[in-house]
């Protein structure tokens, strides 16, 4: 049975764990998301640091001396999306990040969830969401959810938060999903659909989204910035790679097979399965 204490997204299959930015000044986005987002330091050296939420990592960060800035149209991060318990949690974020004088990019209400959406000091897409439960969403008979990009009411949100201090992100965010920009749509949907096993479950221009066991996406790609875009150099900022944790044996060993048999190369390491997708980002599987 799931565990009702987690959200719906990570009692699935499959999902996101974490991400990993390579960056070029560590201390000022370290300090972004343990100031603006709420994270906490879990690990620290001298080239890298890790952040995350009750012991839970959800973000590291590190730095080369051979890192170039990626520019916009490069494949790699279009946001990292921070999941939050629920809409009161969204609403207290969303105050703190207003009361410290900062400006949102962008804040919608896609049907399934509410999303506010920024970027890091060097330009790493951000995205703080919470989830509609999913008997609020509108699932069609071929297992697809409806989505859509609405207006969401910022003031409203914002007046709903609870007059307190701000402690942190609450307990219980999570990384919910992970959206890259991509070089070849259909090879990115052919990867992520077939030899991952998630499934389209939904389109809009441009971007596809992948979810695991009826969620309405783990993973999303686009090429709105980045049509054509060659792969990924690993000595870039942004996007180094992100982790895929599975709960379900089976479907990890699916993909692990799907793997082999295109004889994708792959590394085993302490943290797991290792290998780029087609964009050349990189991609870790664990269970």
């Amino acid at each position: 049975m799931p565990d009702a204490t987690l959200p719906f997204a990570l009692t699935r299959p499959a999902h996101v764990s974490q991400a990993h930015l390579v960056v070029s000044d560590l201390d000022m986005v370290s300090a972004f998301y343990r100031s603006m987002i709420g994270l906490g330091t879990l690990d620290k050296s001298e080239s890298g640091e890790v952040l995350g939420i009750d012991g839970v990592p959800l973000l590291s960060l590190t730095t080369r001396g051979d890192a170039v800035r990626a520019p916009r149209t490069a494949a790699g991060l279009f946001h990292t999306a921070f999941l939050v318990p629920d809409r009161t949690a969204l609403a207290a974020w969303l105050a703190h990040y207003s009361q410290a004088g900062l400006r949102l990019e962008g804040a919608s209400d896609h049907l399934v969830s509410e999303a506010l959406y920024l970027s890091d000091p060097e330009g790493n897409g951000i995205e703080i969401y919470r989830d509609r439960q999913p008997e609020e969403w509108t699932t069609f008979t071929d297992g697809t959810v409806e989505m859509a990009t609405h207006r969401l009411d910022l003031q409203a949100l914002y007046d709903s938060a609870a007059r307190k201090p701000w402690t942190g992100m609450q307990s219980g965010t999570a990384v919910g999903h992970i959206h890259l920009q991509v070089g070849d749509l259909p090879a990115a949907e052919a990867f992520y659909r077939d030899v991952l096993g998630l499934k389209v479950m939904a389109r809009y221009s441009g971007a596809s989204f992948f979810g695991a066991g009826g969620y309405h996406h783990h993973v999303a790609a686009n090429i709105w910035n980045s049509r054509g875009a060659p792969l990924r150099s690993e000595a870039m900022t942004g996007l180094a790679d992100y982790t895929l944790h599975f709960n379900d044996k089976a479907a990890l060993d699916q993909a692990v097979d799907a793997l082999d048999r295109l004889e994708i190369v792959t590394s085993r390491t302490e943290a797991g399965l290792r290998f780029r997708d087609p964009s050349g980002i990189g991609l870790t599987l664990t269970m």
